[in-house]
């Protein structure tokens, strides 16, 4: 689908879509509109109850006498209300409604509303970025679809005073929402597609943009002795990788700069069975997304690469395949992290943390970074305490934790606080080795794998997000079709915007 901006006149064919605030109030553009079909408008709006509320839409067949497929009314809802994040669902939903309608081109008429906050061009921006959202699909491996069921939708045209200023405000925002496609991407393939090693050449790719990208094989990691992430792999046919991307957009430092940059580190399990303590099989086909928060890092540094974010930024992803072979390790088993730390391993299926433990460690050492920031499927206990709604934060760092809460609510991807402390810490003290990968017991799940997370950290800043419950949705929203929700790469991008870019 095209999106585009233009000046603000009536379209002559395709479809149109007007607005209408609450009070049945039309703006200019529906008035205008109103005078070309003689009234349809105020009609409908007198005998449908069509009062402009916030969700109402109603659609108009064209009069006789124009050239009009259809003309579809929007409820806008109160002014003082209409801010991005309800522009941007506005606009979901009207792609939702009109992209299978059989119409080809639509053309959005937006205009400034008096006690809205924002400008007429910003709104377009906004509910262009949202349509944009809207309209992924993941639809490869189907060869037959009714017809019904195609998106007709080819351009979607935002006509409002200057244009140019909308398109301007939408560069950037369609650069994230490339970056939000492709971890949606990643997180739907299936898992004999997506592997180690295929999931480390989707990465690559990101080289096309500027992004310097190095990949770690099996050799080397032993080299580096990533003992835990080595031994949550070893028993599968499909090789590690450790993927290291670095974004350079910030200013040309000096040799005396200690100004390290900001890293994002992502959980790669690109399937997990559980290993020898292995899942039930009910619902097990979803552990193919269990590398979200490695899908996660790579869609993020291609939405800063491709709107140049001034900063500097490493994003490392740890790439394993979790299979209960005969050589995979055991419960029971002791190894040695790269920090040195040993780690006794009493569940196979608590693998995403000694992946994540080894990928820290080595970031924190090698790169020195400002902060740190971890995103995986973790704990399916996150998802017993805080749903679907709303991912676990864990930190050390009260001003880092707090930033990430406010980019979280300002675009819709929320998090909520959860403890850290040395009551849980102790919970996965070992008397066979340093700690074990789990507590044992069954409370405090989530927290004390963020514990164990933090042992590896050092003194950095550093923020965990356990993503388990939104990393995949069976519903859909407005802005987020169900399936793959690629939520972080938004709130990462606004927190980067917002924090750290000069």
């Amino acid at each position: 689908m095209k999106i585009a901006f233009a000046n603000p006149v009536i379209a002559k064919s395709g479809t149109v879509c007007v607005g209408v605030t609450s009070g049945a109030k039309m703006t200019e553009a529906a008035k205008s509109l109103d005078k070309i079909i003689k009234g349809a408008i105020a009609r409908t709006i007198k005998v449908g109850r069509f009062e402009g509320k916030k969700g109402q839409s109603v659609t108009l067949p064209a009069p006789a006498g124009c050239n009009l497929e259809a003309v579809i009314l929007i409820g806008l809802g109160e002014p003082k209300k209409l801010d991005a994040l309800s522009l941007q669902d506005l606009g979901g939903k009207i792609y939702a409604s009109i992209s299978k309608s059989g119409s080809t081109a639509v053309s959005i008429c937006v205009d400034a509303v008096r006690g809205c906050k924002l400008s007429a061009s910003d709104m377009a921006a906004e509910m262009a970025f949202g349509a944009r959202l809207r309209s992924y699909r993941f639809d490869k491996y189907i060869t037959k679809k009714a017809a019904e069921l195609k998106p007709t939708l080819k351009t979607l045209t935002f006509h409002v005073a200057d244009a140019a200023k909308s398109r301007k405000a939408f560069g950037p925002r369609d650069k994230v929402a490339d970056g939000v496609f492709m971890t949606r991407d990643l997180v739907s393939e299936p898992a004999n597609i997506l592997y180690p090693e295929t999931l480390a050449k989707e990465a690559r790719t990101l080289s096309k943009l500027g992004i310097k990208v190095e990949v770690l094989g099996e050799a080397q990691l032993k080299k580096l002795g990533m003992g835990a992430l080595l031994g949550v792999a070893q028993g599968s046919v499909r090789t590690p990788r450790v993927v290291v991307m670095r974004w350079n957009g910030g200013p040309a430092k000096s040799a005396k700069s200690k100004d390290g940059p900001i890293a994002f580190i992502g959980k790669g399990v690109t399937f997990d069975t559980g290993g020898i303590s292995i899942k039930p099989s009910g619902g097990m086909e979803d552990m193919k997304w269990d590398m979200g928060g490695s899908g996660v890092v790579i869609g993020l540094m291609k939405a800063l690469a491709g709107r140049k974010a001034k900063v500097d930024v490493v994003g490392i992803v740890g790439l394993v395949e979790n299979m209960p072979d005969g050589n995979a390790q055991r419960p029971g088993d002791i190894v040695t992290s790269m920090s040195g730390q040993t780690i006794e391993v009493l569940n196979t299926d608590a693998e995403g943390r000694l992946v994540l433990c080894d990928v820290l460690h080595y970031c924190n050492t090698k790169y020195k970074p400002r902060m740190m920031i971890d995103l995986a499927t973790l704990t399916g206990a996150i998802m017993i305490a805080l749903g679907g709604e709303r991912a676990g934060l864990f930190s050390n760092d009260d001003k880092l934790a707090k930033a990430i809460y406010r980019a979280g609510e300002d675009v819709a991807e929320h998090v909520w606080r959860m403890p850290l402390g040395s009551v849980y810490d102790k919970m996965i003290n070992s008397d066979a080795a340093d700690m074990k990968n789990i507590s044992g017991g069954r409370g405090a799940g989530s927290i004390t794998a963020a514990q164990f997370l933090q042992r590896f950290v050092g003194d950095t800043p550093w923020a965990h997000l356990d993503i388990a419950g939104v990393t995949w949705s069976k519903k859909d929203a407005p802005t987020v079709p169900k399936g793959g929700t690629a939520f972080g790469v938004r709130l990462l991008d606004r927190l980067v915007a917002d924090e750290y870019e000069i």
